[in-house]
């Protein structure tokens, strides 16, 4: 056996991009994409994308190692071009919509876009920030996705001069019979996204076609994804290529049921209407919807959910399952593409009460098939924590779903990928006796509220940039409705006339950060606590949040 070597028989770089091409082949003819009163096919998609891909090509001549932007909802044109951008060797960067112009215009920078597709209910947002390259700097190229099937998008469509096409006449002038780039090599990168983590700038998170195509394949088994499977999106896409769900769903000829806003009444009636059978989302997403309404029928279908940001409460838990959701909780990040962990729900716990089953699934659980070890390490010596429930450590993961690296930062990639072989991710957790783990903090203090992370260094630095504030920290606050919200404690500086309100800290906040950043309570402090090196006690301020009612947000002067 050993005279066996690698040939080109069995050397093909895996990818993803295959699953496209032999679902149009196998279900053709069965619905692969819906939104509002558009239907696509299987083999509609599959034509689409190797048009839109040949038109990338040919008309702006995007090729290998290009980065391709997008900035858009959930909307059909979101998840073709998962495919089309790929299709011509290029990178697909996909940015959260919720950014402000100025994050936006640093994330087209710093990955040279060469092209950014965007909605057209974000074109403002995208406009301002190309408008803030600098002088005499190459700019990226604009295409407007315009659906003609919203009420809310103009009709006819027209390009100002800000853009350059439409996406629809892209696909249309484009090639059916295009050949699609394939990867040299399964280590090519094949997207590029961006996480602000714990700092206030950016990281290009860059991942490889064997990396998502094995996030791809691990989603289909922990999420048990039947072949014809509905998936309604309440995930955003750009939140980690919708934990490669855009792949997954079409490796099992499902349909997508995209949907560009979250409307919790609507979202109940398309999972009735369409049968969904699977969806994912944070637990606020859960909680809209198991509140939109009084009168809430229990599904007659069972509806997979996974969830996964913050603990869902075990009331949520309960509720949600009454109504023929089944839940279950994962943990994972951009680095890893997806989920890595997950709450995996053992038979004999059946029996178990409602309180207990609720306590076992807010645990985030055990390593998905993707990695190949997850373990929890002591943060001085480096070495497995006791499996006892209680001694904490940093949370550590090695497989072949991670990384590259992160984008023009090899310190940053240094940092958290090191020789030892593993990743190293910050967040603080235990790991129970059945060895399932459960977080317990993060570090550097990221705040998760409704699914987004919030790093609490980039809103203090809004803070402190207003010149009567002293001194600021800013600690995840717990809420019944986003898991968590940002709560700023603030000391103001001395010989003020007036001192401002708390309204008027949040709206300052609100004119310079994406609204999920601004802090939804403000907390006035003659001076914050520090440690004898003048470092805040911020231990002691989760405290005093912790102790806040989630229920009402009042300014409160100490």
């Amino acid at each position: 056996m050993e005279e066996l070597k690698p040939s080109l028989v069995n050397s093909v770089p895996l990818t993803p991009l295959g699953f496209l091409e032999k679902t149009a082949a196998v279900y053709g003819d069965c619905p692969s994409i819906i939104y509002n009163t558009t239907t696509y096919t299987w083999s509609q998609t599959h034509r689409r994308c190797l048009q839109l891909a040949s038109s990338l090509s040919s008309s702006f001549g995007i090729a290998r190692g290009d980065v391709v932007s997008v900035v858009a909802p959930n909307v059909p044109a979101m998840y073709e071009l998962h495919f089309a951008v790929p299709f011509t060797g290029a990178v697909l960067n996909n940015i959260n919509t919720r950014l402000d112009a100025r994050t936006v215009s640093v994330i087209l920078q710093h990955g040279e876009s060469k092209l950014v597709l965007v909605d057209y209910s974000l074109t403002s947002l995208v406009v301002e920030a190309v408008s803030m390259f600098p002088p005499n700097s190459k700019r990226p190229r604009l295409i407007l996705i315009a659906d003609h099937d919203d009420d809310t998008c103009p009709a006819p469509i027209t390009v100002d001069s800000s853009f350059c096409c439409t996406y629809e006449s892209l696909v249309r002038k484009g090639d059916t019979e295009f050949e699609w780039v394939r990867p040299k090599s399964e280590w090519d990168p094949i997207v590029l996204n961006y996480t602000s983590g714990t700092t206030s700038s950016p990281k290009g998170v860059v991942h490889c076609h064997r990396g998502i195509y094995t996030m791809t394949v691990d989603s289909l088994i922990e999420f048990s994804l039947p072949k014809r499977a509905v998936y309604l999106w309440t995930l955003p896409m750009f939140h980690s290529n919708g934990w490669c769900f855009p792949w997954a769903v079409a490796a099992v000829g499902g349909t997508s049921i995209c949907v560009a806003k979250f409307d919790a009444k609507k979202m109940y009636g398309l999972i009735k209407r369409h049968v969904v059978t699977h969806m994912c989302g944070a637990p606020v997403l859960l909680n809209m919807l198991t509140n939109s309404s009084p009168e809430i029928e229990p599904f007659k279908n069972p509806v997979h959910i996974l969830t996964g940001g913050a603990p869902p409460p075990a009331s949520l838990l309960l509720k949600a399952e009454s109504l023929g959701f089944i839940v279950t909780h994962v943990y994972g990040l951009t680095e890893a593409a997806g989920v890595v962990v997950s709450s995996a729900w053992k038979p004999k716990w059946d029996s178990l009460a409602a309180s207990d089953r609720a306590r076992l699934k807010a645990r985030q659980g055990v390593r998905s098939g993707g990695l190949t070890r997850v373990d929890v390490v002591d943060l001085n010596t480096g070495t497995s924590v006791r499996r006892d429930g209680s001694s904490v450590g940093e949370v550590v993961l090695r497989g072949g779903c991670m990384m590259l690296g992160y984008l023009k930062d090899p310190v940053g990639t240094r940092n958290c990928m090191r020789e030892d072989g593993w990743f190293y991710t910050g967040d603080i957790a235990v790991m129970h006796p059945d060895s399932y783990l459960e977080i317990k903090d993060r570090s550097k203090d990221v705040i998760i509220s409704g699914g987004e992370n919030v790093s609490s260094v980039e809103v203090e630095s809004v803070l402190y940039a207003n010149p009567v504030v002293y001194e600021a920290a800013v600690v995840a606050r717990p809420d019944d409705y986003w898991g968590e919200t940002p709560c700023a404690f603030v000391s103001l500086k001395g010989g003020l006339k007036r001192k401002p309100t708390e309204k008027e800290m949040m709206e300052y906040c609100r004119a310079k950060l994406p609204h999920y950043m601004v802090p939804k309570t403000v907390v006035f402090k003659e001076e914050l606590p520090k440690t004898s090196t003048g470092k805040i006690k911020k231990f002691l301020l989760r405290d005093i949040a912790k102790g806040m009612s989630s229920a009402t947000a009042r300014v409160s002067r100490m």
